[in-house]
């Protein structure tokens, strides 16, 4: 499949409408073809979303991916909070698989007081673990996305997350360029900020990987310690913005997921990227 752009979940106006079935009717109207489950709080997911959602989704080309528990926590120094967090993902992961989605995305970590390698390295052990419970239990197909985070203490540079998709040459980085910004305190602020984003994931896992990576796109206000919440795209304050990147999507060729988090306008500030990037075609900057 192609780029496709979606909301993480449910704007303000999808309102009362029933979901899943009045979902393609409310993404075509704003041009998408992308939708994320949001998890975040567990896998509680109605019975008729799994009966209905594949079908709908298969019919519309709406490319579907899926947000695994917040409290997943990979580097945890209690091993019992990594074998709960490796349940955790194999749910996400049979969730995905019925629903018709590929991708997973999994928060990495915390490193609490550790050093910044041993969490990496508990994060790495455990993605290990994780993707053999996958293959164990027949859910191969279902990539696991290790996501940048957005405050400062936690594991998920765009660094460790390329080194976390080091550990199975099926894991798919998922940028989240808004975490990104915030934990540098606004170090995005032009197109060669991406281009060094996009370069590195290329030259540590290949134009393949980099082809087909997760995005995750949004605007956030930050503090001394990082991301502190979501905006909107009307916010001027805070970035990054999404222009150049979407610049650069279409220079590269490139054919990410691209998911918006915005604060209750998902899928309108997901519609503005995608008619801004759908505009870049019969122009020059190619």
């Amino acid at each position: 499949m192609a780029i496709s752009f979606g909301p993480g979940g449910n704007s303000a106006s999808f309102g009362k409408r029933k979901f899943p079935e009045e979902l393609p009717e409310y993404l075509s109207d704003l041009g998408l073809n992308g939708y994320e489950i949001e998890c975040g709080r567990g896998v509680r997911i109605a019975e008729k979303t799994y009966k209905m959602l594949p079908d709908i989704a298969g019919k519309n080309n709406i490319c579907l991916s899926l947000h695994t528990p917040y409290f997943i926590s990979l580097s945890s120094e209690k091993e019992e909070t990594r074998l709960n967090s490796l349940n955790y993902i194999l749910e996400s992961a049979e969730a995905a698989q019925k629903l018709g989605a590929r991708k997973i995305i999994v928060h990495s970590g915390s490193c609490a007081k550790m050093e910044r390698a041993h969490a990496l390295e508990l994060a790495r052990d455990t993605l290990l673990r994780a993707q053999k419970m996958l293959d164990d239990n027949g859910l191969s197909d279902i990539v696991i996305c290790p996501e940048t985070m957005g405050k400062i203490n936690q594991l998920g540079t765009l660094s460790e997350v390329i080194e976390l998709c080091g550990v199975d040459e099926r894991f798919l980085p998922c940028v989240d360029f808004g975490h990104l910004n915030a934990r540098t305190l606004g170090g995005i602020k032009c197109k060669d900020d991406y281009k060094a984003i996009l370069d590195e994931i290329e030259n540590k896992l290949g134009h393949e990987r980099l082809k087909h990576f997760h995005v995750h796109f949004s605007k956030i206000m930050y503090t001394a310690g990082g991301e502190k919440e979501h905006l909107t795209f009307s916010d001027d304050q805070y970035g990054p913005s999404y222009e150049a990147l979407m610049e650069l999507f279409y220079e590269r060729e490139l054919e990410p997921s691209v998911i918006c988090e915005s604060a209750g306008t998902q899928a309108e500030d997901a519609a503005e990227m995608k008619r801004f990037y759908d505009g870049l075609f019969g122009s020059d900057k190619k």
